[in-house]
């Protein structure tokens, strides 16, 4: 039967690697933590119990967190079958000797430091939501550092400089931008003429955007530009002033930039009090 759950590909390795961790080893071991046994399991796999603590957890990740109560019992089977075919096949990797495997190990290792390195950024995270005004802070610093203008040019690419050149004297002689774009240019823009459309230029490598910056509008640079893609040859076309968008339409942006600064300077704190010595 075609499953009519859609399983997160990460959500469900991390649960497996949960099992792998947890549920396995209590298969292998006949004892249980007594906060497995606070609720009757959801299976027995030869005798050993699956705790309803995965299926739980498995459950949330397959049905990307819709409450239980609103999982119907097929799907709740669904997921059942697909707990017990993981766990089936970790205890097989288990009595194969899988787990000593290096890149086994080490896998199983990063998964749980990811695992446990989420838990503790939740637990840290919860109740520090930002203020409103830290959040005006966040936009009044984002606004400031924004590119203020917009960029509307062509170029074209060439692989060397020689070729570059001499196309720069061609159009100077009276060949069109465009033309000799759609005729020479290596790049994708080639079909348009070169045209790159409008852009900032922090979304240009910086000799790029650097010459961009120093032409007027309809002027062609005099010289090659190079960069790691080739040599340019660039025209602006024109120039805009950018409006920053509303507080209100990126504050949902600015909260989870606001959380992921607390949450670093967390991990930077950590790190001041942690003695650590790298060896590569």
């Amino acid at each position: 039967m075609t499953s009519i759950l859609r399983f997160p590909r990460t959500a469900a390795l991390a649960v497996a690697v949960a099992a792998a961790l947890s549920g396995c080893a209590k298969h292998q071991q006949a004892a249980s933590p007594a906060a497995d046994q606070s609720s009757p399991p959801v299976a027995l796999i030869d005798g050993a119990p699956v705790p309803r603590r995965d299926f739980d957890v498995y459950l949330q990740s397959a049905t990307q967190g819709r409450p239980a109560a609103d999982v119907t019992a097929e799907q709740k089977s669904q997921v059942l079958d697909e707990l017990i075919n993981m766990q089936v096949v970790a205890d097989k990797a288990l009595k194969d000797g899988l787990d000593k495997d290096p890149e086994v190990a080490g896998r199983l290792d990063i998964f749980r430091l990811r695992v446990l390195a989420d838990a503790e950024s939740q637990k840290f995270l919860k109740g520090k939501e930002p203020t409103d005004a830290e959040l005006h802070a966040e936009y009044d610093q984002a606004v400031a550092a924004m590119d203020k203008t917009e960029y509307h040019a062509r170029h074209i690419l060439v692989a060397d400089k020689d070729k570059a050149t001499a196309l720069i004297k061609k159009i100077k002689g009276g060949a069109k931008f465009e033309d000799v774009a759609k005729a020479e240019s290596t790049d994708g823009s080639k079909a348009n003429g070169g045209d790159l459309g409008w852009f900032t230029a922090g979304r240009m490598v910086k000799p790029f955007s650097d010459a961009v910056k120093g032409l007027k509008k309809g002027e062609m640079t005099s010289e090659p530009v190079q960069t790691q893609f080739g040599w340019h040859i660039i025209k602006l076309e024109d120039t805009r002033e950018v409006t920053p968008p509303p507080f209100d339409s990126v504050k949902a942006q600015l909260t989870n930039r606001v959380m992921q600064k607390k949450l670093q300077a967390f991990i930077d704190d950590l790190k001041k009090n942690a003695k650590i010595e790298k060896k590569l």
